[in-house]
């Protein structure tokens, strides 16, 4: 009998780690060849770890929500014949597989040793500060003042002990124990505190898998990216209008038309005038490339998270295959089934929330595009047309711009001709 150790593998498109987000096995459990071991997330996708070789769990090489750099040990499994890991004290029957190398780019880190514990801060007694003088207003958290005003305590005559004079509870217990019968004779909270059953429940919630990744790519976009945000408004009366009667005229023969795919097909338009808003940009190599394709993000609410499926070649489409496609990606989105080509390679990302879309937004660039278009929800509401008051449905898009490569000028361009599409809709249908 040999030991294997199976590696992490190389995924590829440069990826140094993932995350562990599932086991499917637990040691001392027989697996068969191509049995799944584990699943991982990339920054892309989920993707599954299938065993090589049939053989029984010996250990697990980290815990669900861990980071584990690919090359680094996975799992380890015994198997008939010869292994990869030499055991002390035993013979290994046959030849000895040669250990996978790992990437050059991404080598399994070295454990560093353990920290030496952080010095402990001063007892609260060890430093005080001077009671606060007549006038000056102490300084104290809420809870610290809610108790010193049911203890009766005038917080003015508080030597203080935190940070920059701060009273904390520490010197509330100190004087209470030096003036242990200056309390209040009632300790009831003022008339205008709540009177209902105090809370004091508290629950951690590990930040992992998706919502680990989502976290992630947000604060590199807010931090990398210098966001400008342009919001317009747009009436899309005709436009909704047209899309109820192509529903209608093709119902059961095409695919429902939300107002989805034709803000695509708007959208496609507006980048022929403005290619600068179609596009990726490399910061680290100071390369913005223009995409004569428009793969179109579609931001897509699920369980686990935000994800972002990709509508490719939107240029070559028309709205029924569009909406067909649309559906398509957020079924297998929501269901975790989205490949990994389906969530990358977008150049333009539109993002919704519906019925409640709100007034306005301030969207996140999905990095390392340069724009990404907001739908807000459609309110009807009187609007001066020609000296008379009509009623319409009006929409914002709230979209926002890379401003190291797109100028507001430019930007507001770009969602003018958006606009101009959907407000002349016999436009969608002209090249």
């Amino acid at each position: 009998m040999g030991e294997l150790a199976i590696k992490v593998p190389d995924i590829g498109e440069g990826i140094a780690e993932v995350e562990l987000v599932a086991w499917w096995v637990q040691p001392g459990e027989t697996v068969a060849e191509d049995q799944v071991l584990a699943d991982v997330m990339t920054d892309k996708a989920t993707v599954e770890l299938p065993s090589p070789v049939a053989g029984k769990v010996l250990s697990l090489g980290g815990t669900v929500g861990q980071l584990i750099a690919v090359g680094a040990e996975l799992i380890r499994i015994e198997v008939e014949g010869g292994g990869n890991v030499e055991v002390p004290g035993t013979q290994t029957a046959g030849p000895t597989l040669a250990p996978a190398p790992a990437p050059p780019t991404a080598p399994a880190p070295p454990t560093a040793p353990a920290p030496a514990p952080p010095a402990r801060p001063p007892a609260p007694s060890a430093v005080k500060a001077a009671p606060a003088q007549p006038g000056e207003r102490p300084i104290a958290s809420p809870a610290v003042r809610r108790r010193a005003w049911e203890l009766g305590i005038d917080l003015r005559q508080i030597p203080a002990s935190g940070t920059a004079g701060r009273i904390v509870q520490a010197d509330l217990d100190a004087w209470q124990a030096r003036h242990p019968g200056a309390q209040r004779e009632s300790q009831q909270p003022p008339a205008s505190a709540p009177r209902g059953v105090e809370r004091h429940d508290e629950e951690a919630v590990p930040i992992t898998g998706v919502r680990r990744r989502i976290a992630q790519r947000m604060q590199e976009s807010a931090r990398r990216i210098p966001h400008f945000t342009y919001v317009e408004e747009v009436d899309v009366s005709d436009v909704e209008r047209l899309r109820a009667q192509l529903n209608e005229r093709w119902e059961g023969e095409r695919p429902h038309l939300t107002l989805l795919p034709l803000l695509v097909r708007a959208l496609v338009l507006a980048v022929q005038r403005y290619p600068q808003a179609n596009a990726r940009f490399d910061d680290e190599a100071g390369v913005l490339t223009r995409h004569g394709a428009v793969h179109v993000g579609i931001a897509t609410q699920t369980e686990a998270g935000l994800m972002v499926p990709v509508l490719r070649h939107a240029e070559a489409r028309d709205p029924w295959s569009s909406a067909a496609e649309i559906a398509r990606l957020a079924a297998a989105a929501r269901a975790g089934h989205a490949t990994r080509d389906e969530l990358s390679g977008s150049t333009l990302t539109i993002t919704s929330l519906g019925a409640l879309g709100g007034i306005a937004s301030t969207p996140i660039i999905n990095l390392p595009e340069v724009a990404i278009v907001g739908v807000n929800r459609i309110v009807l509401r009187p609007v001066m047309r020609d000296g008379a008051m009509l009623p319409r449905s009006m929409m914002n898009l709230s979209c926002s711009f890379d401003h190291r490569v797109i100028d507001g000028q430019y930007a507001a361009g770009f969602v003018q001709a958006v606009r101009a599409v959907l407000e002349s809709p016999a436009l969608l249908f002209v090249e």
